[in-house]
């Protein structure tokens, strides 16, 4: 069931963006991490991926199993576990919009951004786009960190085993170096694709 608290984009923000971009004919690939630690951690990934579905331009074409995992960058047992899942999506809207929506739906859950690091209800970044490689300081592609995270690389490999993250090598071998220790996959967790 889809949140009723994430607004859709707004049609003028479409129109602004098939106005400003001639490849929007043509769907692309964006793979889509989400995480959180606080609140209901599973409704909150389902939303996520639900408010994704929801989106005019956007279509969820895969969705990873969830994997918990230790936080990452602070001291252990400093804060809850998190979920992580990993979608793969097809879109029209350009790499900025799709960040827009994200924002949106981490709105809608009241992230709060205190802390670099610190406890969220949900994040929602952009891993990759289609090829580009951008280092533009708004939305840098692909993410500048997704190549040595694993709650990132395992969910993924999960359901793209084939995957590359543009300019840093295929996801089976930036996962063998990075190794697994701190992720488990939940077996008794699912997320639904929407329908």
């Amino acid at each position: 069931m889809s949140d009723p608290t994430v607004q859709p984009v707004p049609a003028s923000v479409v129109e602004q963006v098939d106005a400003a971009d001639t490849t929007l004919s043509n769907p692309r690939r964006a793979v889509i991490a989400l995480g959180g630690n606080l609140g209901n951690r599973l409704e909150t990934l389902q939303g996520a991926v639900d408010a994704l579905e929801d989106t005019p331009g956007v279509r969820v074409k895969a969705v990873s199993p969830v994997y918990e995992t230790e936080p990452w960058g602070v001291e252990p047992g400093s804060q809850p576990a998190y979920f992580n899942a990993v979608v793969v999506v097809r879109t029209t809207l350009p790499p900025k919009s799709l960040l827009e929506r994200g924002q949106a739906i981490e709105e809608a859950y009241d992230r709060v951004r205190d802390e670099r690091w610190g406890p969220r209800t949900i994040d929602v970044d952009i891993v990759a786009y289609a090829d580009v490689v951008s280092d533009d300081p708004l939305l840098t592609l692909p993410h500048p960190r997704a190549h040595e995270r694993a709650f990132v690389l395992a969910p993924w490999h999960d359901i793209e085993p084939g995957a590359e993250l543009p300019g840093r090598g295929t996801v089976a071998g930036l996962l063998t170096a990075v190794g697994r220790d701190g992720v488990t996959v939940r077996a008794d967790l699912e997320l639904r694709l929407p329908e």
